[in-house]
């Protein structure tokens, strides 16, 4: 059985707050509100989570690439639904040293704008189509909401965005099927559990025909926006008349998409698998997967220290990333409760009783549990163990997000449920758009969407107007 999670579910902001700065992956005291410094350990989880994710695009057809941080006043004004919806976000570069610029920068707040003029260059025939494009860059948002650690920045500091060009509607339709593939497996070998969900209308992506989001839920009941997919159809290409020659010789609007993870795919992973003890982290993207810590006995030091740097040699000739702690200031109590709050896999200890025996015990981080293993198996006891945790972590997390979406079809029932935090709503609904602000405001909650990764027959009716139901749609606390 997992360790209980009380302080992990009853205090979740303050868990999170504490075990980002005490398991040292982000000090979020940096002198600019909004702003925090990812410290060496969580710089090398976001590193192994983002070569998941750049494994999964380059796989796929992607390129990656890096564009300028500023965007020109000029280019960002082009596409009017765009700029109308972050002109309240930039921040804004008015000054080369003691000269006022003519033309203000913006701060990146996202791409769409600085890509448009550089792919009306290089695209110029279906030749040059499809064009599959992605960066990891900071983004900047002038959040005037209460900001918090990695879930709402201002200088996201870890932003994947991917941008593609294509010939026809089809294809792009076609590309946002693939990013919604993608983005699933991301989660997936990750074991964060999601929802997906068409956003509504009047929630979609500023310049965009549609968007797609994925969600999870945090242990306050709350849902965290983890991922976004969209298609842009032509309007930026229309806004900054980018075109191709087609076979026929004729001159067409390319249609272009764009899709992305910011550093809240980082956050999910330290969410979802949390404990009171601190986080836990799927070995594929723990930076250690193995601690070794010795139990010392008076006059016995050295032998059980060699025994530990043997065992090491062998781990990492599998090879697994190992951290042999032989600190002699820390007891061994102190080691162990190092080791569980950065959330490391597996923990092996050896003592004087391990070593007569010729064994080692060895420890999961998700369970806590104890085992004992013949030394010269040690190998395949890691390996085993480590399979066995990533298989438990996907299920575990899974069962728990299931359990807390509920499928109700009264209005009390569901402001019941979002008034005590409980998770995920889903009710019938019409699909008007005054039906669904309507709905936003009875419940006080957000309106997530409509199901994008189930295909079910709508029965009953809006619990709004009282028509018949054309959709199901998701109703959450959110962040």
């Amino acid at each position: 059985m997992p360790v209980k999670r009380q302080k992990w579910s009853k205090d979740f902001g303050e868990w999170f707050r504490e075990v980002l700065i005490n398991a040292g992956i982000m000090d979020y005291r940096y002198p600019i509100k909004g702003s925090g410094v990812w410290m060496p350990y969580g710089f090398k989880i976001r590193r192994n989570v983002l070569q998941t994710l750049r494994y999964l695009l380059d796989a796929t057809g992607h390129q990656e690439t890096l564009f300028p941080l500023l965007i020109p006043e000029t280019a960002l004004a082009q596409e009017s639904a765009h700029v109308k919806s972050f002109e309240g976000e930039c921040f804004w570069v008015t000054h080369g040293g003691f000269e006022p610029l003519k033309v203000r920068y913006a701060l990146r707040p996202t791409s769409e704008t600085a890509i448009a003029p550089m792919l009306k260059l290089w695209i110029r025939s279906h030749a040059d189509l499809p064009l599959k494009l992605y960066q990891v860059v900071n983004v900047f948002r002038h959040e005037t909401k209460a900001t918090r650690p990695i879930l709402r920045m201002r200088e996201v500091a870890t932003f994947k965005e991917a941008h593609t060009s294509h010939a026809t509607f089809e294809e792009a339709e076609e590309q946002v099927k693939e990013a919604l593939e993608i983005y699933k497996r991301f989660f997936d070998l990750l074991g964060v559990p999601y929802c997906v969900s068409r956003r509504p209308e009047w929630d979609k992506f500023a310049g965009a025909l549609y968007t797609i989001a994925f969600d999870m839920l945090c242990p306050d009941g709350k849902t965290l926006q983890i991922g976004t997919v969209h298609n842009l159809g032509q309007n930026f290409s229309k806004a900054f008349d980018i075109t191709y020659e087609t076979k026929d010789g004729r001159q067409e609007h390319i249609w272009t998409t764009s899709y992305g993870i910011s550093g809240r795919g980082i956050a999910a992973v330290l969410i979802v698998h949390g404990d009171d003890h601190g986080i836990v982290l799927p070995p594929i993207i723990a930076p250690i997967q193995v601690a070794i810590v010795p139990v010392p006995y008076k006059g016995k030091e050295e032998p059980i220290n060699k025994a530990c740097r043997d065992v090491a040699c062998k781990l990492e000739e599998i090879p697994c990333k190992v951290a042999l702690d032989l600190r002699g200031d820390l007891t061994p109590g102190n080691k162990f409760y190092y080791w569980e709050l950065r959330g490391v896999p597996i923990r092996i200890e050896i003592g004087p009783r391990d070593l007569e025996k010729g064994e080692v015990t060895v420890v999961r981080r998700d369970t806590l549990k104890k085992k004992t293993w013949k030394m010269k198996d040690v190998t395949s006891a890691v390996q085993k163990l480590a399979e066995e945790m990533t298989f438990d972590l996907v299920r575990n997390a899974s069962k728990w997000m299931k359990e807390r979406v509920y499928r109700v079809d009264s209005l009390e029932e569901a402001k019941r449920l979002l008034a005590k935090k409980a998770g995920i709503v889903e009710v019938p609904w019409c699909g008007k758009d005054e039906c669904g602000h309507r709905l936003e405001e009875e419940v006080e909650a957000r309106l997530l969407g409509t199901p994008e990764d189930t295909e079910e027959k709508i029965e009953g009716k809006c619990l709004v107007c009282g028509e018949k139901a054309v959709n199901i749609v998701r109703v959450a606390l959110a962040y």
